[in-house]
């Protein structure tokens, strides 16, 4: 009689550091953040250098224990974590100042392994929010990008977003309207192919996709009324292919004439009366 070979199924091997019954001590720390008026995006930075361990470090944004009325907290992921790969939040405060409650969470015995947390003010309140103890150093930025392999990464006007040469693209982009210019005044659209755009968006609205792993061909900025007359605005970028386009100016189109995708960008934003005043100090 012949015989019948059986397969065995393979068992299961635990990974390193995660055998039953152990237990890995973590770090946790927790800070009472203020909050003025307004919307803002609490940015968990991707930190290539903390060496990322199962998802740390990570970063919870919540009530404080008593709870507080007006704050309106959502994450990007449904479980609310702000993981070590770049992940944000939104918190809404519609009387401040208010606190949240910002808790870190940390690979214990590694000083590489703080997160580097960012809050970028997407609607404007009045006030500036209160930074934190370290580890936590939120800094308020202007332009929000979701960078392939990075996550979420803010800059301030008139610094790079993004890395050239690093061959990551921009995949969606956000830009908040700063002190004197009002959201509906200062908006944006992606360039998606030759002669296809996104639709506008206003100051604060998020542009493109995140997660997707779609990129931004370019960008277009533009300035309207009141903040058009106050300020001057120019946008330069580069891209995965090497090449660089702009400055251009308000309303004018940034991209590389073979629509490679976007991979770094620079907003600059400059009242137009310190414009005149550097230009009388030239005479």
């Amino acid at each position: 009689m012949a015989k019948i070979a059986t397969m065995t199924e393979p068992q299961a091997v635990p990974a390193p550091g995660l055998q039953p019954g152990s237990v890995q001590e973590l770090k946790v720390s927790a800070h009472l953040m203020t909050l003025d008026t307004g919307l803002f995006c609490i940015i968990n930075e991707a930190n290539a250098g903390a060496g990322l361990d199962q998802g740390l470090p990570g970063v919870r944004v919540s009530p404080p224990p008593l709870g507080v009325n007006g704050v309106e907290i959502t994450g990007f992921r449904p479980d609310g974590w702000l993981t070590g790969e770049g992940d944000a939040a939104l918190v809404r405060v519609a009387k401040g100042p208010a606190q949240v409650l910002v808790t870190v969470y940390q690979v214990a015995g590694r000083a590489d392994a703080a997160p580097r947390l960012q809050v970028m003010r997407l609607a404007h309140g009045g006030g500036t929010p209160s930074v934190p103890v370290a580890p936590v150093a939120p800094v308020v930025m202007d332009v929000l990008a979701h960078i392939q392999t990075r996550g979420d990464v803010g800059a301030k006007f008139g610094d790079w977003l993004g890395e050239a040469g690093s061959g990551n693209w921009i995949e969606g982009i956000a830009i908040a309207a700063p002190e004197g210019i009002a959201p509906e005044d200062l908006s944006y659209q992606a360039v998606l192919g030759r002669g296809w755009l996104s639709p506008w968006v206003a100051a604060g609205e998020y542009c493109g996709s995140r997660g997707m792993a779609l990129p931004l061909l370019g960008l277009r900025v533009r300035l309207q009324g009141a903040a058009a007359e106050a300020f001057e605005l120019s946008c330069e970028a580069s891209f995965i292919d090497g090449a660089v386009a702009g400055p251009v100016g308000s309303d004018e189109t940034c991209e590389a004439d073979s629509l490679a995708a976007l991979e770094a960008v620079r907003v600059t934003l400059v009242p137009r009366v310190k414009i005149k005043a550097v230009a009388r100090g030239r005479r």
